[in-house]
């Protein structure tokens, strides 16, 4: 399953490339809803794309981005107080007599400054990183979509809640952020030939063994230890990565719009890095019957099968 991406975050450039309509009330009810206290995981990139706003409607979400950094690095700063704090009464226990819950404290604390710091220079940084532009299951993305004969850009998180269903089913089924292939026509039924999208991303992140990723079996007695690979195509490369996606409405909570990315059996490059599934490129020229499938599903099971298929070279996710 295709755990993380990059993504390809330059709204203006989805304007200049693919003429497509950006749904700016939509970004803006995401952005207010996050000043207002919901606790949506949006990346630092997709946010910062904001910041050199064009019209009035991107200056209001500036203004919304700018009043939740605000508020979050005052939350932040209180809890920074309170571990400092934490940490100093441990550290004058533990010069008196070493407790177990003295030493408990201290490293918990410890762990939590480190942390509290990072979030802190992540909210403040002006300078891009890499990692600014990753998303994660339950994180937020541009998706595109068409709408009346037009390409929109929409921002969805990245696990589908399928219309029709109850919100439970986030904890029920935690690996939505994915359709296999081979399911298209099961759980995804209600999506695959009528509701599909495309994300744009640079490259791809997965979970994989390094036994398996150093193609050997585990030894006697060897625990199995997870790394994070990065798998890119070859430089410049922009991947059309299939999806399905939905708006979930339900009483007393916001519409929600959700997406998952397809996925199917890997390149063999994959295969040999030691995982067993892989998003789906699809090719450029099939953007628009892509996301135009009117319940054609053989027509759409022809476009995944026409797919670009690049060389992903790979290495261990910094």
């Amino acid at each position: 399953m295709c755990y993380s991406a990059m993504l390809w975050e330059d709204y203006h450039s989805y304007i200049r490339r693919y003429g497509a309509h950006i749904s700016i009330d939509e970004f803006v009810r995401l952005f207010k809803r996050r000043r207002d206290g919901s606790r949506l995981l949006i990346p630092k990139g997709m946010a910062d794309a904001f910041m050199e706003p064009v019209n009035a409607q991107e200056r209001e979400i500036k203004t919304l981005i700018d009043e939740f950094n605000e508020a979050e690095a005052a939350r932040l700063e209180t809890e920074l107080f309170k571990q400092r704090t934490r940490l100093a009464d441990a550290e004058r226990q533990l010069k008196v007599k070493t407790t177990k819950k003295a030493e408990e404290d201290r490293r918990i604390s410890q762990a939590k400054v480190a942390q509290l710091l990072g979030r802190l220079n992540d909210l403040r940084r002006t300078e891009p990183q890499e990692r600014d532009h990753r998303i994660y299951p339950g994180y937020y993305a541009p998706v595109m979509v068409e709408e009346g004969g037009q390409l929109v850009l929409k921002p969805m998180r990245y696990q589908c809640r399928p219309q029709g269903k109850p919100a439970l089913y986030d904890r029920k089924f935690p690996g939505t952020y994915n359709a296999r292939r081979d399911n298209l026509e099961g759980f995804w039924k209600g999506q695959f030939g009528h509701t599909h999208a495309l994300v744009v991303a640079t490259c791809f992140f997965e979970n994989v063994s390094r036994h398996r990723l150093e193609g050997r079996e585990l030894a006697e007695g060897e625990a199995p230890e997870n790394v994070v690979l990065k798998f890119e195509p070859p430089p410049g490369t922009l991947m059309h990565i299939a999806c399905l996606w939905s708006r979930w409405s339900g009483p007393e909570e916001p519409d929600l719009l959700s997406f998952a990315a397809i996925t199917d059996a890997p390149p063999p490059e994959v295969a040999a890095a030691g995982h067993d599934r892989c998003i789906i490129p699809i090719t450029r020229d099939n953007v628009h019957d892509w996301l135009t499938p009117n319940g054609d599903r053989q027509r759409a099971y022809a476009i995944l099968d026409a797919r670009e298929r690049p060389y992903y070279e790979h290495k261990l996710a910094a």
